[in-house]
């Protein structure tokens, strides 16, 4: 019987952080206490597409990782930040991080 996607809780959290922009994303709106505009996330990812950035950030968005505040005004004022599920995430990388550079002579 193949095995489901949502079957491993591992698999979901991995599967919610996928993407090439999705860690830097997090990392950058982590670093920051205040929320942050497109265009500033934009800045900070020279490498990353409009595209691309638009893709990751409703992913987030979608997994409840982000939110994103659209304001009433003209020209369209948008803002994304992380969520508390978001934040709480960061233990969790934290741990990788160390396993990371404890075994990092692995390669």
């Amino acid at each position: 019987m193949p095995v489901q996607l949502n079957d491993c809780p591992v698999e979901a959290v991995f599967s919610m952080l996928s993407g090439k922009w999705k860690i830097p994303i997090y990392r950058y709106l982590y670093h920051h206490a205040e929320p942050l505009r497109y265009s500033q996330l934009l800045h900070h990812l020279p490498s990353v597409s409009k595209k691309m950035l638009t893709e990751q950030l409703r992913e987030l968005e979608g997994d409840g990782i982000i939110t994103r505040k659209v304001y009433p005004q003209f020209p369209a004022k948008v803002e994304y930040s992380l969520t508390t599920r978001g934040r709480s995430m960061i233990t969790f990388l934290d741990l990788m991080s160390e396993w990371s550079l404890q075994h990092s002579h692995l390669k």
